[in-house]
């Protein structure tokens, strides 16, 4: 099939720091909790899970932001645990606790039965992304997404999120050739899961290093940066006659911001510590920058919204070369008012034309 025309393509040509007219805009975690509708049809889904594992609950959940607000690109709805789950791990989402793991990986002989899995085992999510390409008939770009080999690898020997890393740090220093072993299966297991997403439709692709901010310098490089940049690197660059574009983003990551842009990638992400314009100094304009409002400006009221979302746009700076996607600097609050996304978006579409001159 012939895919249809894509009628607004300013999110990829900013990620290719091409001119556009305005600075484009998508929120991480743009469906989700804070909106009522998805609730709706989580608790008709019945869990998070059974939404997940779903084409047309996930289409649905995937569309209605876009819906609601003029976002620039969709986001596929799905989890980035996804990929352990399919090895075995048995990922199951408690109510007030998060992600859990029933099967962890904490020995030896865990780590030996890793393995790539069987794609087939996800199918569900390559047939929501066809699904939803085919629901947008052209609107905006679809983004795919995985965790970072490390993000999930904390996940899958943790068990369940941490706020010490207590477990995986250990392994990490005492036994850092089992990590190594985990880290190189998500690697291959990632770049295999986000390829397959371009093959069913993904028009861009994002990897979240969310936890890589939590290692020290030098133990980042070789744990976490290594191998998102072996996913990188071994990307599908061009689909249905067009690049595919790829966006880093670890959170907490802007001291290693030069290391990060160099793995490949065409855009970095930004937590909402980072300063724009020092980051953009540094880079020398080699890569898009992605975000980077703090989400809890959005509880600020309207004008505190409309002066964040500027300071944002004035930060990054003149937009005759390089390009930047507005976004939070992490994904939106569960407790969001719509009504301040609607705020945002119109913001940052109105006062970003005033930059832009084309």
């Amino acid at each position: 099939m012939t895919a249809p025309i894509l009628k607004n393509d300013i999110f990829l040509r900013s990620l290719m720091r091409e001119p556009v007219p305005y600075t484009p805009l998508w929120l991480m975690r743009q469906a989700g909790r804070y909106l009522p509708e998805y609730n709706e049809t989580r608790a008709r889904a019945g869990s998070f899970m059974a939404l997940a594992q779903n084409r047309e609950y996930a289409c649905e959940v995937t569309l209605q932001p876009l819906q609601r607000f003029d976002l620039d690109a969709a986001i596929l709805f799905s989890d980035i645990l996804t990929v352990p789950h399919a090895m075995g791990l048995g990922l199951d989402f408690v109510a007030g606790e998060g992600p859990r793991f029933a099967h962890p990986v904490r020995n030896e002989d865990d780590v030996k039965r890793l393995v790539v899995p069987d794609l087939s085992k996800l199918q569900y999510v390559f047939d929501a992304v066809s699904l939803i390409r085919k629901e947008l008939d052209g609107k905006v770009p679809l983004i795919g997404f995985a965790g970072s080999p490390w993000t999930v690898g904390c996940y899958m020997v943790e068990g369940q999120g941490s706020s010490d890393y207590l477990l995986i740090k250990t392994m990490m220093y005492s036994r850092p050739d089992l990590l190594h072993r985990i880290l190189e299966v998500n690697a291959k297991a990632t770049l295999a899961y986000l390829n397959a997403q371009i093959q069913a439709g993904a028009q861009a692709v994002m990897i979240f290093d969310s936890w890589g901010g939590v290692l020290a310098d030098g133990l980042f490089q070789e744990f976490s940066l290594h191998y998102t940049r072996q996913v990188v690197q071994g990307l599908i660059r061009d689909h249905e006659g067009r690049v595919v574009p790829s966006i880093v983003f670890t959170k907490g990551g802007a001291q290693w911001i030069e290391e990060i842009a160099a793995c490949g990638c065409d855009a970095v992400g930004l937590d909402w510590t980072a300063n724009l314009a020092q980051v953009r100094r540094r880079t020398g304009d080699s890569v898009a920058l992605q975000g980077n409002l703090d989400p809890m400006a959005l509880f600020g009221g309207d004008a505190a919204i409309r002066t964040q979302a500027r300071r944002v746009i004035d930060d990054f700076g003149p937009v005759n070369k390089g390009g930047h996607v507005f976004n939070l600097g992490h994904g939106i609050s569960r407790f969001t008012p719509p009504d301040a996304v609607s705020v945002l978006v119109d913001e940052v579409h109105t006062y970003s034309r005033t930059k832009h001159q084309i």
